[in-house]
Formats: C-alpha cells, sequence, structure tokens
C-alpha cells in the first residue's frame, strides 16, 4: 500500500470521477495533501464538482503513468480543520493564483477505503487490492492466471 501513496505523492493529478444522478462525471484534479490514507482536495463552491460531491460524496480517482495506475475510492466528507486548509493553500501554487483568500475555497477529504496498485511493467503484470475497512489484500485478478508479486 506504501507503494501505492508514495506514487500518488509523486503523480498528485488525477482523475476524479463523480456521478450526478446516474450519469458518471470525470475531472481532472489534484491531491492538494496526503496524510497516511487520507487525501485532500480543494475546488470552488460554485462549480458543479461540489454539488455532486454534497449529493453523492462516494468517488473514485486514478492516477497513471508509465504503465502503472493507482485507483482510490471511498466517501468524501467536508470536515477539514482551518489549520489544514490554510496549509493546502499557502503550499500549491495554483491556489493563490485562482482565488484571493483561502477562505474562498470548498476543501474535501477522501479517507481512502480501498487501493488498488496495477503494474504493467513486469511479468507477470503485478495488481494488489488493498481494502483498507477491513485490512484485507489481495491480488485483485480472478482466477490463477497471475500470481502475486511481493
Amino acid at each position: 500500500m506504501q507503494t501505492a501513496l508514495e506514487f500518488l505523492r509523486n503523480h498528485n493529478e488525477i482523475v476524479l470521477a463523480t456521478c450526478e444522478g446516474n450519469l458518471p462525471k470525470l475531472r481532472l484534479f489534484q491531491i492538494m495533501r496526503i496524510d497516511g490514507s487520507h487525501l485532500y482536495f480543494a475546488t470552488s463552491p460554485e462549480k458543479a464538482v461540489y454539488r455532486q460531491l454534497q449529493d453523492n460524496p462516494n468517488i473514485e480517482i486514478l492516477a497513471a503513468d508509465n504503465r502503472i495506475s493507482v485507483r482510490c475510492s471511498g466517501a468524501v466528507t467536508f470536515d477539514v480543520d482551518d489549520e489544514t486548509k490554510r496549509w493546502i493553500y499557502e503550499n500549491n501554487p495554483v491556489l493563490p493564483r485562482l482565488y484571493t483568500t483561502y477562505d474562498k475555497l470548498a476543501y474535501f477529504v477522501l479517507p481512502v477505503a480501498a487501493i488498488d496498485y496495477f503494474d504493467l511493467n513486469p511479468t507477470p503484470p503485478v495488481f494488489k487490492h488493498f481494502d483498507l475497512m477491513t485490512g484485507a489484500v489481495s491480488n485483485g485478478f480472478v482466477g490463477e492466471r497471475f500470481q502475486v508479486r511481493q
């Protein structure tokens, strides 16, 4: 799991999936902070993504590079303390360019419930599924075709 989280630290530009009604909605986003298995984000409260997250907090994110991908899922909350909000605003150069103060943004956190790590580079490929709710780790493949690499 640490390999997957390190990948996200190095590849913070991700695709974030929400729903609007029964339709999926994708957009590019940046992870603004990682604290353990908690991923922090910021957006404008005027954007559709904010309304979608309030209506349905369940999301998936995906980061990919060089035949490696990391997918995370869980339910976001808007319970982000003021100190973290200020840190995010001050440590992400894009935010002060777009917003005059930190309190103009809506901040949310994804306590990751599940992580999939997929690496197509080795043979056989590596696919690990981490269920953070139960602590279970599996190779993620159905059947015996692939084996887990440690």
